[in-house]
């Protein structure tokens, strides 16, 4: 048996909440590592837990609130190893509270008495200006035979063997996980930008305005909310696509299903209208303007353990209405 403890280390109490637990697992002869909060900022992948989860992780327990437990998502990606996240952070809607204390919650997870939700997280990938783009295409069949979404589909599925001629030139440079969302926006100079979206392959509207959000059903809480996007129950495997401040008094939320790819193209974009992705909220470097953002569902779901479960509708009513 081997944890990950990842802590708030900017939350005095969170510091203190880790060095019980380490007590604890020494006594039970349980292996461990601990990482601050800030070893995972940034999108960049940190070394040394990449290590950590090579060499087998069972638990990853989060001390704080909803930020941490997106950085150790984030950091565990598709590895499907569960997350049990204590709260000592300010919303914590992803994790429990710790008023039982974290010797009692952690013992409970490794007895089997929690609950895990399997949640939906995104896979973002991203075409720069200057870069070669293999699903883009005038052309109603596409460059190889079949339409965008098709090979977009296919890529994403790792079927190599599908008869499509896909390899690994073939796939944008840039991916991105994220547990909330991916959102485009304008940058610096404040300019509103022109994309169009479509939804797998079929074009929705050509809009202008702040940018676009596309989030998961656990997203749905966060940035999505906060523009006008739904409240949508964790079960939901779909994606929420919800324009940020458009001019337009047509442009709404949309929900897709579980396996519909959404495109955001920033092609037609003004060379003075910078757009800047970020994931789950942290900004995302990139060597050019974005021309094209593609965001499907990830191929496996974050696990996240309750240890009282809390009631979503229950949770959603005392922290938003």
């Amino acid at each position: 048996m081997n944890l990950l403890i990842v802590r708030n280390n900017s939350n005095s109490q969170a510091i203190d909440a880790s060095l019980l637990l380490a007590t604890y697992l020494g006594t039970q002869g349980i292996g461990y590592a601990i990482f601050d909060s800030s070893d995972l900022e940034g999108l960049d992948p940190n070394p040394l837990a990449s290590q950590q989860l090579a060499r087998g992780v069972d638990l990853a327990v989060v001390l704080g609130g909803d930020g941490t437990i997106l950085r150790t998502a984030r950091a565990i990606g598709a590895s499907g190893v569960p997350i049990l996240g204590i709260n000592f952070g300010r919303l914590g809607f992803l994790a429990n509270e710790s008023d039982d204390g974290v010797v009692a919650i952690v013992a409970a997870a490794l007895a089997g008495e929690t609950v895990s939700e399997r949640r939906s997280n995104l896979r973002v990938d991203i075409v720069c200006e200057g870069e070669a783009d293999p699903w883009a295409s005038s052309d109603a069949d596409g460059p190889f035979g079949i339409s965008p979404h098709e090979r977009v589909s296919a890529w994403f599925d790792e079927e190599e063997d599908a008869g499509v001629g896909l390899s690994a030139e073939d796939a944008p440079g840039h991916t991105f996980f994220a547990l909330n969302e991916a959102a485009v926006t304008r940058g610096a100079n404040g300019r509103i930008i022109d994309f169009s979206l479509s939804i797998s392959d079929v074009p929705i509207a050509d809009m202008r305005g702040d940018g676009l959000v596309v989030a998961t059903a656990t997203g749905s809480t966060a940035y999505a909310l906060s523009v006008g996007g739904p409240l949508v129950a964790p079960g939901f495997n779909g994606l929420i696509a919800v324009p940020i401040a458009p001019h337009s008094l047509r442009a709404r939320a949309m929900l897709t299903s579980e396996n519909d790819v959404v495109e955001m193209d920033l092609s037609q974009n003004a060379a003075g209208r910078e757009a800047t992705l970020f994931i789950d909220g942290d900004m995302a470097k990139l060597p050019s303007p974005i021309k094209h953002m593609y965001v499907r569902r990830g191929a496996e779901p974050t696990t996240l353990l309750r240890y009282k479960g809390e009631n979503f509708y229950e949770y959603a009513s005392s922290a938003f209405f």
